[in-house]
């Protein structure tokens, strides 16, 4: 479904990704794990247009995402949930959903969807009229999770989504994460929280220093001395 092949990322004059390689096949759930710095939200926000690669390409399906520009790529099915929700704090939970809804495949769908995201997360539907900014973090979580699907992904990338949040909110998200895949949405995590993203997805690559440095199944990584050593404390 996705294919990331050897790109480079720059900031500036700064390089911070090099000839990074991997690839998300439909139905799966994909780890991104690595250190704070490691280049991981740098992925993310370079397959969703925000940043460009100065060299290598970045496949979807049978689209090449390095020549189409970012507010088109939600259209063709890539919904990216940030690191730090980035909620419209003085709008309401609904509006909130209803703004990742915009592009035409998913504003037709609106109602249905929103029903499906209410259906996930009980306590929007409680709190739909409620401003996002008077939510608890965990709930702006689910905010920021519910908008993503709003715009009714075939991948959905998520950056950082248990960053601060309690350990049992943490739990939550991740679970929610598990019930997404198995509903028929693609997922590509970006995570610190090592041990409980490779528990749940299928497949895993370990960033360091902007590069690729190991990859496997999720099993593997958590049996590899080397994840032991340096994300496990073991």
């Amino acid at each position: 479904m996705l294919k990331v092949e050897n790109i480079d990322v720059f900031y500036g004059d700064l390089q911070v990704l090099w000839d990074v390689s991997f690839e998300v096949k439909e139905g799966e759930t994909v780890a991104l794990v690595g250190a704070n710095g490691a280049g991981k939200s740098t992925i993310i926000k370079t397959i969703s247009g925000l940043n460009r690669p100065a060299n290598g390409s970045i496949r979807f399906l049978d689209l090449h995402l390095d020549k189409i520009p970012s507010h088109k790529i939600i259209e063709h099915g890539i919904a990216h949930v940030p690191e730090g929700r980035r909620l419209f704090p003085e709008m309401t939970v609904r509006e909130n959903l209803i703004m990742g809804s915009l592009c035409p495949r998913a504003k037709a769908k609106r109602d249905e969807t929103m029903e499906w995201v209410f259906g996930l997360f009980p306590r929007l539907r409680e709190r739909e009229k409620q401003l996002t900014g008077t939510l608890s973090g965990g709930e702006q979580q689910m905010v920021a999770v519910g908008r993503g699907l709003m715009a009714l992904p075939k991948l959905i990338m998520f950056d950082e989504p248990s960053l601060g949040l309690a350990p049992i909110l943490v739990a939550e998200i991740f679970k929610i994460i598990q019930r997404i895949r198995q509903e028929g949405v693609t997922v590509l995590i970006v995570e610190q929280n090592t041990k409980q993203t490779l528990e749940i997805c299928d497949r895993g690559y370990v960033l360091e220093n902007g590069r690729i440095l190991l990859s496997g199944t999720g099993q593997e990584l958590l049996n590899n001395d080397h994840i032991k050593q340096a994300y496990l404390g073991i």
